[in-house]
């Protein structure tokens, strides 16, 4: 059984991790980070299936997915900056962003990542990458996986590479698109086991995204951070009552084209508040 930490100081953290002279605040916009595993063509009913989590401070003003009618997209919201961290629209293109966590090199009058994922979602994916090779200096450091679903693309902002992603198990999260961090090699394990070997158990995936498991001291990323708080982003599911992992988003297209969205949002303990789910329909693609 895994064992959560106690909870975020976020105060007793930032002046572990950041020099005297910076503030809190530096802190509290670098950590903010999600995970998402993707597995292409590796079951016979669904090409694709997207596992993804969202972390972030409690605190932050957040609303559900939902339909944003005027943009035609499916997403979570962030009321504070007004992006979003994961979407779709109704054509099928999805797009997700990550941080990238390097916190030396964040400047807080940057633009807000959160606006890429809604421009990918309304520009097709030619525009989204040139956008993406003129503009991402603007934006702290960052992934985002765009465009339809059968032609994934993978961006890092840092090394200025843009991947197709191809057939397989791919996982990112907040480091370089090709790190493999340990909760990245447990989910794709894990996901690969499930999805290869037996139908799709949708409670089933959901367990392998609230997976508490702390990665070992020897094993974890150096990424700029107090190792204290490197041990507590090591899991993939995150419990403390300042930060945490405030939601899960399952994405599955059938080889028909139908697309089904399972989203799970939880409080700070951890525990289900609510469950949404959405659908899709192959013919309303283009």
């Amino acid at each position: 059984m895994t064992k959560a930490l106690p909870g975020i100081n976020t105060q007793q953290f930032a002046a572990k991790t950041i020099s005297k002279d910076q503030p809190a605040l530096l802190f509290r916009k670098t950590v903010f980070m999600c995970i998402l595993f993707i597995a292409l063509e590796q079951h016979p009913d669904y090409p694709v299936i997207i596992c993804a989590n969202r972390d972030e401070f409690h605190q932050r003003p957040t609303q559900n997915m939902h339909w944003w009618s005027q943009q035609n997209i499916l997403a979570g919201k962030d009321l504070q900056a007004g992006g979003s961290w994961l979407g779709l629209n109704s054509e099928g293109c999805f797009s997700a962003l990550t941080n990238f966590r390097r916190p030396e090199s964040f400047a807080q009058s940057k633009r807000s990542r959160g606006d890429l994922v809604v421009r990918a979602l309304q520009d097709d994916a030619i525009k989204t990458q040139q956008y993406l090779s003129q503009a991402s200096h603007q934006y702290n450091d960052f992934n985002l996986v765009f465009g339809p679903l059968t032609n994934l693309q993978a961006f890092d902002s840092v090394n200025k590479k843009v991947l197709k992603l191809e057939p397989g198990f791919h996982s990112v999260c907040n480091g370089a698109l090709d790190d493999i961090w340990p909760k990245m090699a447990l989910g794709i394990k894990t996901l690969e086991e499930l999805i290869t070997s037996k139908e799709i158990d949708m409670t089933e995936l959901f367990a392998v995204m609230t997976n508490r498991e702390l990665a070992q001291t020897q094993y974890l990323p150096v990424t700029g951070i107090s190792a204290e708080l490197e041990s507590l982003l090591s899991s993939i599911f995150i419990v403390s009552p300042d930060y945490g992992t405030r939601s899960t988003a399952l994405i599955l297209q059938s080889k028909q084209g139908g697309i089904k969205v399972y989203e799970r949002n939880y409080s700070q303990e951890g525990d289900v508040l609510n469950q949404n789910n959405f659908a899709i329909d192959a013919s309303t693609k283009t």
